[in-house]
């Protein structure tokens, strides 16, 4: 009898210290109304529903940004999740995308882009801007996929025939009444990084008159009356881009709170390589998160403090992940596998498809290959008017 009291004993203390354990974790909590009809508890002081506990971002405004996706989709689920998370920190949450989301791996090329905008739909995009990529399948393609985009899309500087392309801008109003007014800018390199049949009569504004276009949208959402302008970018801050590139536009134009840019593949570290390790442009913050999905990009937005910062996030690091998301990218690139796995032909040397060094800093068997194909084909189509050694130029 004294050896089972005894186990009574250490089992009652067991148990009273696994619900200690709980409560500490935050998933039992004494203090609370019990209820044992199914609706939700009130507090008998107010009768009313007890207010849900308020997160480290509390009062906060949390704007996560991507940009020159480019194909990589396994990212969308670790960006699904980090919605979520900040969001359950309590923040007022908005994703953006700066453009480039529809070409480069063939998990999105091979749909001309519909596979993104799938699966930024399941993310949760809010908004997103114009990248020179988006116009890699032609104008007419951009518009149809677009049509399935559950967020807006919005570039100011693009029109076609003497009429604006896209939205310029948008409103955002938060649930504390907060309103942050975005517009786009698309580099006007992409005249000449897409091919001139693709834009189908598109043009965009440039220097000075991007400038202008830049000043316009900043007073038309000031005299909405917005709490804060934001620019979702695809200048960059590449030498070879001047004049119209995002560290150009803010040096002539006030007014905005901060410029998500993209276009130039830059990190945020790259961007404080260049403006004197501050990452703002006068009164201007500027960030960009590289390329691929490497990183994501964090603004936090702090009324109270009257602050905004910037940072990236290492996607690598993030665990987290939406599994209906990720099912969906799985199917996706199991799809692609298929169809790309299958062998046409073979080679017995090594053909170097590296960017560098390889492809993009020198001459290379596997450039030679794809050069050669081009000239056979081109050749086969008749005479182009052209001297054969140089067909291909």
């Amino acid at each position: 009898m004294k050896k089972l009291l005894s186990v009574f004993l250490a089992l009652v203390m067991v148990f009273a210290l696994c619900g200690g354990a709980l409560a500490a974790e935050g998933a039992v909590d004494t203090d609370a109304p019990t209820d044992t009809t199914g609706e939700t508890p009130t507090d008998p002081a107010t009768d009313e529903a007890p207010a849900e506990p308020e997160g480290d971002l509390a009062g906060k405004i949390v704007i996560l940004h991507t940009n020159d996706v480019h194909g990589a989709i396994t990212t969308y689920d670790k960006v699904a999740a980090m919605k979520a998370d900040y969001e359950a920190r309590g923040a007022e949450v908005l994703l953006f995308d700066a453009g480039d989301y529809i070409q480069g791996d063939p998990t999105v090329s091979i749909s001309q882009g519909a596979t993104a905008v799938e699966l930024m739909n399941l993310a949760g995009y809010d908004l997103a801007g114009v990248g020179n990529h988006e116009f890699d399948y032609g104008y007419a393609n951009l518009v149809t996929i677009l049509e399935s985009a559950q967020f807006p899309v919005v570039c100011a500087n693009a029109s076609r025939n003497g009429s604006s392309v896209f939205t310029a801008n948008t409103v955002f109003t938060l649930e504390d009444g907060t309103t942050i007014g975005v517009f786009g800018l698309a580099t006007p390199e992409t005249a000449t990084k897409a091919h001139p049949a693709k834009l189908d009569g598109v043009t965009f504004l440039a220097g000075e008159e991007l400038y202008a276009c830049a000043e316009e949208q900043v007073a038309a959402l000031e005299a909405q009356g917005v709490d804060y302008v934001v620019c979702l970018g695809h200048l960059g801050i590449d030498a070879e881009s001047a004049p119209n590139r995002s560290v150009d536009l803010l040096a002539n134009v006030d007014g905005i709170d901060l410029f998500i840019d993209s276009h130039s593949h830059s990190t945020l570290a790259d961007i404080m390589g260049v403006t004197n390790n501050t990452g703002k442009v006068g009164d201007t913050v500027l960030t960009s998160t590289g390329t691929k999905g490497e990183y994501i990009g964090v603004v936090t937005i702090d009324p109270a403090a009257g602050t905004i910062t910037a940072e990236n996030v290492a996607l690598a690091d993030y665990t987290g992940s939406v599994p209906a998301v990720a099912a969906r990218i799985a199917e996706i690139q199991a799809d692609i596998d298929a169809q790309y796995g299958a062998t046409f032909a073979t080679s017995e040397v090594d053909l170097n498809g590296e960017r560098a060094p390889g492809n993009r800093t020198g001459e290379t068997n596997l450039g030679d290959l794809i050069a050669d194909a081009f000239r056979w084909y081109a050749l086969e189509q008749g005479d182009l008017g052209v001297d054969e050694d140089h067909v291909v130029a």
